[in-house]
């Protein structure tokens, strides 16, 4: 097994606040809406959202890897932007990875844009790290998430706000 971690950023015109309420939230309801070709629907398997909700996400033909995902948020701090969640079940875990997670973090930048900073952990189940690759396909489907409500939350200013 081998441990590691990659990080990747984000950069959206919509603010945090706004962003957090959608897409961390209300994603369990937004994202099957807003992505239906890849997601079909979310459920909630345990909690009230905050910490330590277990969601289950299901994935449509289109995601070849697998066909569910089931999280547990392990931390929510909505007054500093703040999600760590844990995959427990499905998506890669069994198939190249052992266990991951990953924690967000939505800021202000120095323009007033938002900033997104994601840290993913990982548990290979082999002595190989994850490639490029590997870790780009990981970043693409988070971010793909993200622009999808960021671009909504354009789309209708008047949405969580």
């Amino acid at each position: 097994m081998v441990s590691g971690s990659f990080t990747f950023q984000e950069v959206s015109t919509v603010g945090p606040d706004r962003l957090w309420k959608a897409g961390i939230l209300d994603a369990h309801n937004l994202l099957p809406k807003l992505l239906p070709d890849f997601i079909s629907k979310v459920e909630l398997l345990e909690g009230d959202g905050g910490a330590g909700t277990v969601k289950k996400f299901h994935f449509s033909e289109a995601v070849k890897e697998f066909r569910f995902i089931v999280d547990k948020t392990e931390e929510l701090n909505n007054e500093k932007y703040i999600l760590k969640q844990s995959i427990i079940e499905g998506g890669l875990i069994g198939l190249r990875l052992k266990s991951y997670s990953f924690e967000m973090k939505l800021d202000v930048g120095n323009n007033g844009e938002n900033l997104q900073k994601t840290t993913v952990f990982y548990e290979t189940l082999d002595e190989t790290p994850l490639s490029a690759e590997e870790q780009d396909q990981i970043s693409a489907s988070l971010t793909m998430m993200t622009k999808a409500v960021e671009a909504y939350l354009i789309a209708n200013p008047a949405a969580y706000a």
